[in-house]
């Protein structure tokens, strides 16, 4: 402090001195002064100070009284009177040094006491960003009285399993069945998530995020309420880590979904566990910019421990999707553009296996070596199998057949998405899109071979085993705003889907329409309102039917409150 002090006043006094008139004084050690002069109050104040030598504090009267002369010369000098004061005239550039000076010892001060706000809290709330939504949906669901009644759970057929198949002579209970036909009104559902994203430098960042649900299901975060008032669940829905140089991005962990998909593939609410990579808006032209995914993601490891009842324990029999997409965004103009996108995907090793001979008759606590390759979770609609080649008991006239459920069809999928966004009637915002779904691997003959004859579902009335390959879906969204993030925003949108029994997996597509799964088609539509921009209204309706087998017609309506931040 004390230097720049001494700084400042050496400033002062210079251009005090250069300023203009002054009266000659002698130095601090000379005799008194005659006048009362700021510039003399100066250059005495700095020899005080040690700042300056009585050699230059002459030097400066010295100049001093010679541009005295020369300005009295020039014009002569006002005549004061009392009261007056007369103030030296100082250089702009002077004022400025002056005034960044003392701005920086300043906020060095508040900086070091913690009373200016960029010290006010520490460096990491500058780098990390918190977000989160909450949403509050009454669900009704309406089930047709003509709906078959007696169909099977297969999710839960295998999470309680193994069920016994041999009914009548050893067992009686029905294996677990959904519910067809008896409506739910009225349900009300809760989905929470909060997460946060870091800025960790370098083009790396990190983030995490928690959500409800009422399982750990991957396709829903939505949980019911009521159970008594009983608390809800959390569950980490992501985890990632994400280095992002240029176009390029590259993550690892559980992130969200990285592929331009329809929910007929991939639910809204799939987080996907793996590493991925890619790039976006690689420019090709003035109006293309690519874009391009790879990824490769676990479904299911082996446990080291299974078979939990034998010494010997099983080969590795790991389950993945590998997954590749390339894209492109084409801009015609400020109101147009239209998105296309290929992508291939493989289900690697999730098609169920039937079992070598297997006599469970012998030990109770038996196994059969290709229990592992039921599937960890579905939903309904694909075609499915029993896993078991269970042996009759020779001594006997009955054995026992508990079974497990595999998947019967293999599963490589092309997949084709189209989006076209563009402004109708001025200022309406319109986006048409589309999602075509292949399964390359599909083959009827392949599947009943796989399973030995042992499929057990997707039959019609008369017994013909019906199934297919392929899904689709189209979707129109009309309004002033499709993001609805301002007050007065609203949307409308229709679509129609169609889904074959084992065109995709069932496990990870939307929960809601025909309550999740595959073999269903029908329409949907809806309509949103934003009340501001963080908190907006929707109402939607879905009404959908089976594409092959027995009738099951289920219609839904969802009314809800998105709020985001």
């Amino acid at each position: 402090m004390n230097m720049k002090r001494n700084q400042w006043l050496l400033m002062l006094a210079v251009a005090a001195t250069l300023s203009g008139p002054a009266v000659a004084q002698a130095p601090a050690e000379s005799t008194a002064p005659e006048g009362n002069s700021t510039t003399v109050h100066l250059i005495r104040l700095l020899v005080e100070q040690g700042v300056i030598t009585d050699a230059q504090a002459n030097a400066l009267l010295q100049q001093a009284r010679q541009e005295a002369q020369t300005a009295s010369q020039r014009r002569p000098e006002p005549e004061m009177r009392e009261g007056d004061v007369r103030v030296p005239y100082i250089p702009e550039v002077v004022r400025d040094e002056i005034r960044e000076e003392v701005k920086q010892e300043v906020m060095a001060q508040a900086k070091a006491e913690n009373w200016a706000a960029p010290n006010t809290f520490p460096d990491w709330v500058s780098r990390v960003k918190l977000f989160g939504d909450v949403r509050v949906r009454n669900e009704s669901r309406f089930f047709s009285g003509d709906n078959i009644d007696q169909l099977v759970d297969g999710q839960k057929y295998n999470e309680d399993g193994p069920f016994e198949t041999n009914l009548g002579p050893i067992a009686s209970d029905f294996p677990p069945l959904m519910n067809t036909r008896e409506d739910r009104t009225n349900l009300l559902r809760l989905r929470a998530r909060f997460g946060l994203e870091a800025d960790l430098g370098g083009n790396w960042s990190t983030g995490v995020r928690l959500a409800t649900g009422s399982s750990n299901g991957p396709v829903s975060t939505t949980q019911t309420l009521g159970g008594g008032l009983s608390k809800k669940d959390i569950w980490l829905d992501q985890g990632w880590v994400k280095w992002a140089p240029g176009i390029w991005r590259f993550t690892a962990g559980r992130a969200e979904n990285p592929f331009v998909s329809t929910d007929i593939l991939f639910s809204g609410d799939l987080s996907f566990d793996g590493v991925s990579a890619g790039f976006k808006d690689l420019r090709v032209g003035d109006r293309v910019a690519m874009f391009g995914t790879i990824g490769a993601f676990p479904l299911e490891y082996s446990s080291d421990s299974w078979p939990s009842s034998s010494p010997d324990k099983s080969d590795s029999e790991d389950k993945w999707l590998f997954g590749a997409q390339v894209g492109a965004n084409w801009v015609f103009n400020q109101e147009e553009r239209l998105t296309a996108a290929i992508g291939y995907y493989h289900f690697d090793n999730i098609q169920g296996q039937r079992s070598s001979e297997c006599e469970l008759y012998s030990d109770p606590y038996q196994f059969c070596d290709t229990d592992w390759s039921r599937p960890t979770f579905m939903q309904k609609g694909n075609t499915l199998f029993w896993l078991r080649d269970i042996q009759p008991n020779p001594d006997a006239d009955v054995t026992s057949m508990p079974q497990y459920l595999g998947l019967a069809s293999e599963f490589q999928l092309f997949d084709l998405n189209l989006i076209w966004d563009t402004r109708v009637f001025s200022d309406y915002k319109l986006r048409l899109a589309g999602n075509i779904i292949y399964n390359d691997a599909y083959s009827e003959q392949a599947m009943w071979r796989n399973a030995a004859g042992m499929i057990v579902n997707n039959f019609d009335e008369d017994g013909e085993f019906e199934s297919g390959r392929t899904a689709w879906m189209v979707h129109a969204a009309f309004g002033s705003s499709l993001k609805l993030d301002r007050r007065g925003d609203w949307l409308t949108f229709l679509g129609y889907k169609h889904i074959e029994p084992d065109a995709l997996p069932d496990a990870y597509n939307d929960s809601s329409f025909h309550l999740g799964g595959t073999n269903a088609k029908g329409y949907y539509l809806g309509a949103a309102y934003a009340l501001n921009e963080r908190l907006y209204f929707q109402g939607r309706w879905m009404s959908s039917e089976e594409v092959y087998g027995p009738p099951l017609s289920i219609d839904i309506l969802q009314l809800e409150l998105n709020a985001r931040f």
